[in-house]
């Protein structure tokens, strides 16, 4: 699957422009998603030096990701469209509604999705 997953407030815990403390497990749970296979999408607002100071923090961090605010390249083909709103199977970011679940809450529910997801396309 392809997750989107949002910086500010759900990787670390400060608040923008500020970049805070790591989430409690968000890196092990990050490298177990990417681990599973997921494709992983960093979704956030930040842009310039901002954004070249969240990068260079995730990598310092081991947070794995496969793309930056970008498509995953197969969805461009596929849907002949870049628009600004990033494709993704799910979306995880602190300002959803209910907030933002531990990362263990929000690994099992992206396992369980996956599975949901797989047995809708599988081939029958």
């Amino acid at each position: 699957m392809i997750i989107a997953v949002d910086f500010d407030g759900t990787l670390h815990t400060g608040d923008f422009p500020s970049i805070g403390e790591i989430a409690a497990e968000a890196v092990k749970y990050m490298n177990k998603l990417k681990a599973d296979g997921h494709y992983l999408i960093i979704w956030t607002c930040r842009h310039g030096d901002r954004l070249t100071e969240a990068i260079n923090w995730l990598i310092e961090q081991e947070i794995p990701f496969d793309r930056i605010n970008e498509h995953e390249p197969e969805n461009i083909k596929k849907y002949q469209s870049n628009s600004r709103k990033v494709y993704a199977h799910l979306y995880i970011d602190d300002k959803q509604v209910g907030g933002l679940p531990s990362w263990k809450e929000i690994y099992q529910y992206a396992t369980d999705q996956e599975e949901q997801y797989k047995s809708k396309t599988a081939v029958k």
